[in-house]
């Protein structure tokens, strides 16, 4: 049985540990709500902008169609990952990379290349001999609408060199503080969520369609970017403040048993002297 002096230490390094994780998880806490509100504003805003598109999406016969609403079967796929710079979120990182692992696997992700956000997601996905062609790493701010801007207009540059054939994003969608998806979505060519007609609304063209497409489509994915970015980042936060709240509950239990530990060491050690003490005693006598 361990000392004393070594069941007390590990108690003090314990209840050190559970300062840090109680520190973390109200510091995810905070962050959380923060993230949560963006996510929730950015969603409304890219639904309504995918109900616009859904009734622009097919132009009037005659009229070409937009580069974006176009397919390059030749090109390989290429994929946005978006995780962590960070861990200490439970299976956040890996579950995405794992995600992102299968679909490079799959018959769709065959030889496809990779825009690396977060540092995680590179490292799994590097270590396993992905083509990562742009990476964004040391993310310690808030995702930022310019991030998002930079990485639309890079895929979208690929995409109509033909360098990509389509254009997927994968990140983790954002549920609740406790329920996370990881989530495959196709960015390019852009394609309406809706099915058939229903709830098409008829537009009457100003000028026309072409133009509008033309102005609407580059920002609707940077909406979906920066949008997927902003899940992702409310995700993370809700993972971290979970993980460090079952720490800490986990650091309980175990000061617990420790604290059980080193009194049952004491009643030992002072059984022992007692009965040191008399065996003495009656060494004397005799």
């Amino acid at each position: 049985m361990a000392s004393l002096k070594d069941i007390r230490r590990r108690i003090g390094s314990v209840r050190n540990t559970q300062q840090v994780t109680k520190a973390m998880k109200m510091v995810a806490a905070a962050k959380l709500r923060r993230a949560q509100e963006r996510a929730e504003h950015a969603r409304a805003y890219a639904d309504k902008l995918a109900s616009i598109l859904h009734g622009l999406g097919s132009p009037q016969d005659g009229e070409e169609k937009h580069p974006f609403l176009k397919s390059c079967a030749d090109a390989p796929a290429h994929a946005i990952v978006i995780s962590a710079d960070r861990g200490l979120c439970a299976g956040y990182n890996s579950n995405i990379s794992r995600l992102a692992e299968r679909f490079l696997a799959s018959e769709t992700g065959a030889g496809a290349t990779i825009t690396a956000c977060g540092r995680r997601g590179r490292d799994y996905l590097g270590a396993r001999g992905a083509r990562i062609v742009q990476e964004h790493v040391n993310l310690t701010g808030e995702m930022s609408i310019g991030l998002a801007r930079a990485i639309a207009t890079d895929v979208a540059k690929r995409f109509v060199d033909g360098e990509a054939g389509k254009v997927f994003i994968i990140y983790t969608r954002f549920r609740s503080a406790i329920s996370h998806e990881p989530s495959i979505r196709q960015l390019l060519p852009v394609v309406s969520d809706d099915d058939g007609d229903a709830g098409k609304i008829d537009y009457v063209y100003e000028p026309d369609a072409g133009t509008i497409l033309a102005s609407l489509l580059p920002r609707y994915v940077e909406t979906l970017v920066f949008h997927a970015m902003l899940e992702a980042t409310a995700s993370e936060h809700g993972a971290r403040m979970t993980a460090m709240d079952s720490a800490s509950r986990n650091a309980s239990d175990m000061i617990e048993r420790l604290t059980l530990m080193m009194n049952r060491a004491r009643q030992a050690s002072i059984t022992t002297e007692l009965m040191e003490i008399v065996g003495g005693a009656e060494a004397l006598k005799g």
